[in-house]
């Protein structure tokens, strides 16, 4: 039931489309009062509607909130108006869903303790879990592969699957899609999202607004491709956001992206989205909304669209934004949706100026343009999305990073017990994965067609290629298998392994042990060619140095080439079987073949004979039988699932916010530091900290899975924190991996963070630019606090990561005026006072006095990046979770 605001407008109207009648807030009864709003982004046109809905007087949302939208207009590159935004549900994955039903099973505990009614603990709004980020790629390459790694899942993480069920049938307005269904974001894409949702009021009449959502990945942006505003979020945020807490944000600025032109033949949405996300890095937009226009929209289908929104936190924005024109109600009717819907939302965007009028360019706070008859075949890497390259270029990319990063001449060495050597530059991995490609049948059908010829030719991956098809619904597997294409997938290697993220999220299982031995033996910088959205160090597998990001039918291509050292389009991919050199335009498909294929192979009818019962399952989540409760009964000695420490000892009244007195660095770091670096979601190692505990604890080495896994548990969660393979801390040079300085003694992170503890001494982190950046995972935050980190200090900050550590109650400070590390000379020797912290108001500056070795000091401005008012209750409270269980139970 939607809540019913006061309306001081008069904007409440009423409706007619599919033969019902609804009502809806009007925001052209609003332009009446607050001025033309014809030419407001898209975007900002949602943020006003929502506003316009929860109108209460001021008590969260004023009419001079309303006001301040449109407004925006006549200064959009400068905003300090704080709004409160509701999204209308939440979006969550199970590596990130399970610590929020945790959190929420914790918080029912909680309350009770304090007095109050666990009821309250339940969503308010529709919350969606899509079980997909589990699956991983151990079986691949014969016909059962599918079939074992779904066994090997449940085997794996019944324990998981059985607490989410239990979550399921305890908590109001949950819903989990079982395993097996598909990637999270494409089941949005595809059946979740309605581009304009309804509910109920509490005077029992049918509201319709604009489809919204927060999701705890960060790729929940996908879903902006169908003209639905979503962005990923931390878990701490969704949880509130569930339990009715606003948004809490400031009026962003929105960045136009104008699309001329057409693309040209061979290019696919792959090509187009690293370019964009390129050209975006560049022009800067964390923080920002992106939001597409131009003419050359005409010609990028929905799917296109849908992978441009997917990479926004690629390229660092909230969002990025699409209008609502016939191509939303083309995809709206093929995936199976009702038909009254579908007029519902034409008639509702035409209405309320959703609808894409290419005579109207909206006001932006800047623009970029593309000529989309410029782009070219791409990948990115090796170790960052937002680095492409033009596909003639990767073999100089990669043989540059030979000569200068790795500083190696390249070699071959034979595998043990195999009839092929292994080299540098290798491609050890190619898989098709994620949800920014698996989404787009455009390029699916693509790389189905590559297969074709290449296995008509007689071409067959190298041997030392793991190769993978992960779709991200099964709607892909039924027009592959109609088009006649997934025979021919499976005779160059991609056999289904799943649907789910695998490879993208770093479940890419392990590589064959006698390749796997040759690579770490030798020293090789082996490659992996990926169809997904990131590729950042670390992630893919701890085997593979070079992570290029590729369309499906690249990857395919490189899956036969085998390596990335030679020119791909001037040096044959194979010999076919009648001995001749196959070149890359032997086998690459016409625009004509991809688009007259497709046309063949899908249908209404399949969506809606795969989506008809969504939340069923197979049998195996079928049997597992749980009974719903008001409290979770915790399991003694699990190592999936704990109850978290965040409230223990909490009292109702929260402790008095003290200033942050001779903190000792834990780490410092340089610039893009990601959350994979942060908190790794891939391969525990047995002689980490979260692997000695796992086994202290009875857990065979064989049983860890990952950590995204088990990040229902804090004890492994905060042992895993900083300890990613790749990460490099400047307190001990020259030593690759989770480790720290206690004094003169080097140790892992966790080990140095338990001996501060014991001293008393509170921790900071410092580091360069884009700290954060990547993943929306919570478990950043929530490690740096249970580590004991009390602030960090950064250059910059990526959005959601912000967001989160001041929802896990450390203070995040910006250097101001040039300053970074280096140039104050800031080492692991000294320590840290930050004054004012009991008093802080929202961006204010912070004195920090730095004690050095010798004991001489100095002090520098830094800039609080707790950005609104509602931020700072979060902080006070020592976190996002407390406030709100306080302010329930009050």
């Amino acid at each position: 039931m939607t809540q019913v605001g006061q309306d001081s407008l008069g904007t409440r109207s009423k409706l007619s489309a599919g033969g019902k009648e609804v009502s809806y807030y009007s925001l052209k009864k609003a332009a009446e009062k607050i001025g033309d709003i014809s030419r407001l982004p898209f975007s900002m046109k949602v943020l006003l509607e929502n506003l316009l809905r929860f109108e209460d007087g001021g008590f969260t949302v004023s009419t001079a909130d309303v006001q301040a939208i449109a407004d925006w207009q006549k200064n959009p590159t400068e905003s300090q108006n704080e709004i409160q935004y509701r999204p209308a549900r939440v979006l969550l994955q199970d590596f990130t869903g399970v610590p929020c039903v945790v959190d929420l099973a914790a918080m029912r505990d909680a309350i009770a303790t304090l007095g109050g009614d666990t009821s309250k603990i339940n969503p308010l709004v529709p919350v969606n879990l899509v079980i997909d980020h589990s699956v991983m790629v151990d079986e691949f390459g014969h016909p059962k592969a599918f079939e074992e790694n779904v066994e090997i899942e449940y085997q794996r993480n019944m324990e998981r699957y059985d607490f989410l069920k239990w979550g399921s049938k305890s908590l109001n307005n949950f819903y989990a899609v079982p395993p097996g269904t598909g990637i999270c974001h494409q089941v949005n894409l595809e059946n979740i999202a309605q581009t304009v949702w309804t509910s109920v009021d509490q005077n029992g009449e049918t509201v319709a607004y604009p489809d919204t959502c927060v999701g705890t990945d960060s790729h929940t942006t996908m879903v902006n491709g169908l003209g639905v505003l979503g962005w990923g979020v931390g878990g701490i945020e969704a949880e509130a956001a569930m339990l009715g807490q606003p948004v809490s944000m400031l009026i962003p600025e929105v960045v136009g992206f104008k699309f001329t032109g057409k693309l040209q033949e061979g290019v696919t949405a792959t090509d187009l989205v690293l370019t964009a996300t390129n050209m975006l890095r560049k022009h800067g937009v964390v923080g920002r909304f992106v939001e597409y226009f131009g003419p050359g929209l005409a010609d990028l289908t929905l799917a296109d669209r849908a992978t441009l929104a997917n990479m926004a936190p690629e390229y660092g924005a909230t969002c990025g934004f699409f209008g609502i024109d016939e191509k939303t109600l083309d995809y709206l009717r093929l995936t199976g949706r009702e038909e009254d819907q579908i007029a519902l939302v034409e008639a509702y965007a035409k209405e309320q100026g959703f609808w894409i009028d290419p005579s109207v360019e909206p006001i932006f706070s800047s623009t970029l343009e593309l000529d989309l008859s410029t782009v070219v075949p791409s990948l990115a890497g090796p170790k960052r999305p937002q680095d492409r390259v033009s596909l003639p270029e990767v073999d100089d990319v990669f043989n540059a990073d030979m000569a200068n990063v790795y500083k190696k001449e390249q070699t071959r060495v034979a595998v043990e017990g195999k009839d092929f050597d292994l080299g540098d530059g290798d491609v050890v991995i190619a898989a098709i994965t994620s949800c920014t490609n698996t989404s787009n049948p455009g390029v699916l059908v693509a790389a189905g067609l590559v297969a074709k010829k290449a296995n008509e030719l007689g071409l067959t991956p190298k041997p030392w290629v793991k190769t993978s098809l992960a779709p991200g619904s099964q709607v892909v597997t039924d027009y592959l298998e109609r088009a006649g294409l997934q025979s021919h997938l499976d005779a160059v290697g991609f056999n289904l392994v799943g649907y789910g993220c695998t490879t993208c999220i770093g479940n890419s299982g392990p590589l064959a042990e006698p390749i796997s031995k040759a690579i770490n033996e030798n020293g090789l910088v082996a490659s992996a060619v990926i169809s997904g959205n990131r590729n950042f160090e670390g992630r893919v597998s701890p085997d593979v140095r070079a992570n290029f990001l590729a369309s499906p039918p690249l990857v395919v291509a490189y899956a036969l080439k085998g390596t990335v050292i030679e020119d791909f389009t001037t040096t044959p991919i194979g010999t076919g079987k009648d001995g001749q050199a196959v070149f890359l335009k032997d086998i690459w498909p016409t625009n004509d073949e991809v688009y007259t294929t497709m046309a063949g192979c899908m249908d209404r009818p399949m969506f809606q004979a795969r989506y008809a019962d969504v939340y069923k399952g197979d049998k195996h989540w079928q049997a597992i039988n749980v009974v719903g409760s008001e409290t979770y009964s915790w399991r003694a000695g699990s190592t999936y699932v704990a109850n978290p420490p965040y409230f223990e000892g909490m009292s109702m009244e929260p402790a008095a916010v003290q200033d942050i007195t001779g903190a000792k660095p834990l780490l410092i770091l340089g610039d893009s530091i990601t959350t994979d670096h942060i908190s790794p979601a891939g391969n525990i190692k047995a002689d980490s900290p979260a692997g000695e505990w796992l086994m202290a604890n009875g857990v065979a080495k064989a049983d860890f899975n990952s950590y995204g896994a088990r990040r229902g548990h804090h004890e492994v969660m905060m042992r895993g924190t900083f300890a990613n393979i790749r990460i490099k801390n400047e307190m001990v040079p020259g030593v690759e991996g989770g480790f720290s300085r206690y004094g003169d003694e080097v140790g892992a992170v966790f080990d140095v963070a338990q001996k501060h503890k014991a001293d008393g001494t509170p921790l900071v982190v410092v580091a360069g630019k884009e700290y954060g950046t990547g993943s929306s995972r919570d478990w950043a935050a929530k490690g740096t606090n249970l580590l004991g980190v009390r602030a960090v200090i950064v250059e910059s900050f990526e959005r959601i990561h912000r967001s989160n550590l001041v929802g896990m109650g450390v203070l995040p400070l910006q250097f101001k005026d040039g300053d970074t590390r280096n140039t104050l000379g800031l080492d692991g020797d000294c320590s840290f006072t930050i004054k004012g912290v009991a008093s802080l108001k929202p961006r204010q500056d912070v004195e920090v006095e730095v004690t050095r070795k010798d004991g001489s000091t100095f002090t520098f401005t830094a800039l609080c990046r707790i950005d609104t008012a509602n931020e700072i209750e979060y902080f006070n409270n020592g976190g996002i979770l407390q406030y709100v269980l306080r302010k329930l139970a009050a």
